[in-house]
């Protein structure tokens, strides 16, 4: 009768390891159930299941690995694996599977303790713990750094709802943003990103940039915020906030469209989007002017804003055709994807304020980022604590691969 054994193998990594043990295994037709390893500041972990003919001695195959790695200054163990157990570890693999994403300015092991801590109380198992963020300078400063590991887990959580809520909570604790998604195909696999502009592309609202232009800041300010609260129905708010702009000169836009701030990591974002072929889009309940000059900047694909209605070089305090609000972004959100010929899960959406949760909860992958309180609770992800860049982290993309340190 064949036997299944767990083979795991330590020590300092060197080439050509790999090679001289399933050598020797190769001398004994031993089969592969399982492999994986792990480098760690140049020390390998390296484990493997297989299975022994019965026609074969087990002993003779561990003697001539035990010797050689001794050679090769490993450490090595073996350990028997019942048929029984092996067969309910296969089993266990069929579970569902997600993953778990922790984005900080720096990784501490209270975060991970307190993550794996709320996985394990909702019945998931972590499979694997991957590095995505370069490796950290030891003299690096925490606030212009950032970190990111990815856990896969398999198992099925009595309660989503819950589970992200208690990750919620961590992060509103630590200061970290934790991420919860389904390991499934399209998570590599998303075609289109559609990015709000104010306080998401850019860290400005530019009505209230307007406003403080045409002496009316305050009132305006107020309207916004009530509005991006989900406490003003937001056309109607929109409607008169622009009513308090009339007569400001045009000469004002250009001015305001030269001191625009780009939010951090928007343009990292957005080359290694189209680096990877990926479409853009603005979808934004501000106005065309400043949304059209972000594209000229950053390569945007399609624009789609408010027109302010100027005449005789004065804003007439009005936009003509309908107002982008919630549920335009929502539709020219399919409207994209049917362009493009692919899926809402294929969609990315990006946005901060309740206008925009509609165009996050119809697209595959919706993140709130650096969001007031009701959208953040409301949209299944967010990210406040690092940059737009983060986002690449999310869809399972490594520094090294996005142009990053390694």
């Amino acid at each position: 009768m064949s036997e299944i054994i767990l083979i795991n193998v330590s020590g300092r990594d060197k080439p050509g390891l790999t090679s001289e043990m399933t050598s020797i295994m190769a001398q004994y037709d031993i089969r592969i159930l399982d492999i994986g390893q792990a480098v760690i500041h140049d020390y390998l972990t390296w484990g493997i299941l297989v299975e022994v003919p019965g026609d074969r001695e087990s002993s003779s195959v561990l003697k001539d690995l035990l010797f050689r790695m001794h050679e090769l200054e490993q450490d090595v163990s073996f350990k028997p694996v019942s048929k029984e157990d092996y067969q309910h570890w296969v089993e266990g693999k069929g579970k569902a599977r997600y993953i778990v994403t922790l984005l900080s300015r720096a990784i501490s092991a209270e975060q991970i303790a307190k993550v794996s801590a709320v996985t394990a109380e909702h019945g998931l198992n972590i499979d694997n713990i991957t590095r995505l963020s370069g490796r950290p300078a030891v003299d690096a400063a925490v606030d212009a750094s950032k970190a990111c590991i990815e856990f896969s887990v398999r198992g099925t959580p009595p309660d989503l709802d819950q589970l992200r809520q208690d990750f919620l909570n961590i992060g509103n604790q630590l200061g970290v943003d934790i991420a919860f998604q389904e390991d499934s195909i399209f998570r590599r696999n998303r075609r289109l990103v559609v990015f709000d502009m104010d306080s998401t592309l850019i860290e400005a609202e530019v009505i209230d940039e307007l406003a403080k232009e045409a002496g009316v800041g305050e009132q305006v300010s107020e309207i916004t915020e009530l509005a991006m609260q989900g406490k003003l129905d937001f056309k109607q708010s929109f409607e008169k906030r622009v009513a308090l702009l009339e007569g400001l000169s045009e000469d004002v836009l250009e001015r305001i469209a030269q001191r625009l701030k780009l939010t951090e990591g928007a343009e990292r974002l957005i080359s290694t989007l189209r680096g990877l072929g990926y479409k853009t889009a603005i979808l934004s309940g501000g106005f065309n002017y400043f949304a059209e000059g972000l594209q000229e900047k950053l390569g945007i694909d399609y624009v789609f804003a408010n027109e302010l209605e100027i005449k005789d070089g004065k804003v007439t305090g009005r936009v003509t055709g309908r107002v982008v609000d919630g549920e335009r972004k929502a539709e020219l959100l399919d409207e994209l994807a049917e362009k493009e010929g692919i899926g809402r899960q294929q969609v990315i959406a990006v946005g901060d304020g309740a206008n925009d949760l509609p165009m996050l909860s119809r697209a595959g992958l919706g993140v709130a980022f650096r969001a007031k309180p009701l959208v953040k609770e409301s949209a299944k992800h967010s990210i406040s604590n690092l940059g737009l860049d983060a986002i690449l982290y999310l869809i399972g993309f490594r520094d090294r691969e996005a142009g990053g340190q390694i």
